[in-house]
């Protein structure tokens, strides 16, 4: 659609002023986690308010959308909160139904003006923990929390959590505002240094409920499977660069008298590359279509594409690193920074084998 290929091209054209490889790593470098300047822009261009409703000073754009530009920023490597502020917590609020959380803070986040992350996972594994170990208790109407999470996003410079505990009458979503006695952040060392990640503890920890009570980890759930459409076009897109980069490397690199993309064991390893990259990102694009058009499939869909988009963007970028030769090694060169990415963003939602397993149910197999 026209409107879309406008969309995927202002997109782009931000991404080269102000995602280039010197931008990205002097970002991945610092505690910030990202550059104020540019998350103003990404604000006035509308992109941080993409799925927010009008009603709250957003766009009201669905998941197709979402994709597109999830996809470019994957590309440009982009070092931001994006994920965690502009996608996962507004998908949060609206799961939560709270009218009044959603008035106070989605206008915020669509202007720019507040960092917000979802803390979620606890000791081993990405995703929501089966028996949440974090707990809230209530003395009255003020709520404590007691607990900790890992593989927090952004949490070093978000101005507000959505915390997933565990109460007497079943999970909950609470609110902590940063600096909020008792709360913890630690960073945490990763692969990928493009995505900030941290360790946090509550201990009494003064909090607020957000939603209902019961209902914390259905709402938790349904916000993280419509991240993951983001999160998949991202890898589809870093995919993509990767693999350019690659092709582009073997093209213009001279051996022996000729381009190294002339050679057959190249060549084969570029085509290898194209296959992947281009399947991933048609798998990307797939789920968000489902999603906006609400598809039984959706789910399957996107449990497949999870799999799928992790393990096909790890296998380019480290072939493209292989392509490289010695040069893609080196901490100068940009190949390693997309099978970081690769490497992470794998994992962040939870790793291949879990989706495939949750697919197989889908399908009933």
């Amino acid at each position: 659609m026209p409107e879309h290929s406008e969309l995927r091209s202002a997109v782009a054209d931000l991404m080269a002023k102000h995602s280039t490889e010197a931008a990205v790593r002097e970002l991945m470098a610092g505690e910030a986690g990202f550059d104020p300047q540019v998350w103003s822009q990404l604000a006035a261009m509308g992109l941080l308010g993409l799925t927010i409703p009008e009603a709250h000073g957003g766009s009201g754009a669905g998941p197709v959308e979402l994709a597109v530009v999830a996809e470019e920023m994957g590309r440009a490597l982009l070092v931001a909160p994006f994920l965690s502020t502009a996608v996962l917590a507004p998908a949060l609020l609206a799961a939560t139904g709270d009218e009044t959380e959603q008035a106070v803070v989605l206008p915020r986040i669509a202007a720019g003006e507040a960092v917000v992350s979802v803390a979620f996972a606890e000791d081993g594994s990405a995703r929501p923990p089966e028996r949440i170990a974090t707990s809230a208790g209530a003395i009255g109407d003020a709520w404590h929390l007691t607990g900790y999470k890992h593989y927090v996003l952004d949490a070093g410079r978000a101005d507000l959590l959505y915390v997933l505990a565990a109460t007497d009458a079943g999970p909950a979503v609470f609110a902590v505002d940063a600096g909020a006695a008792g709360l913890t952040v630690t960073a945490v060392t990763t692969v990928d240094h493009t995505r900030k990640q941290y360790r946090v503890q509550f201990v009494d920890t003064p909090a607020r409920l957000v939603g209902t009570v019961g209902s914390g980890a259905t709402a938790v759930a349904e916000a993280l499977d419509h991240t993951a459409v983001a999160l998949v076009a991202g890898q589809a897109g870093g995919a993509h660069r990767a693999m350019r980069m690659a092709v582009d490397y073997a093209r213009n690199r001279f051996q022996f008298g000729r381009a190294i993309g002339s050679f057959q064991a190249v060549k084969h390893l570029c085509a290898d590359m194209l296959l992947e990259a281009e399947s991933a990102v048609s798998a990307a694009r797939q789920v968000a279509a489902a999603f906006a058009e609400d598809s039984t499939s959706a789910i399957a869909d996107l449990a497949l594409a999870q799999a799928y988009c992790s393990e096909a963007f790890v296998f380019v970028a480290a072939t493209g690193i292989q392509v490289h030769g010695g040069i893609g090694f080196t901490w100068e060169h940009p190949a390693h920074l997309y099978l970081r990415r690769a490497r992470g963003d794998a994992q962040l939602l939870g790793g291949p084998a879990w989706h495939r397993e949750r697919y197989l149910q889908q399908i009933g197999a």
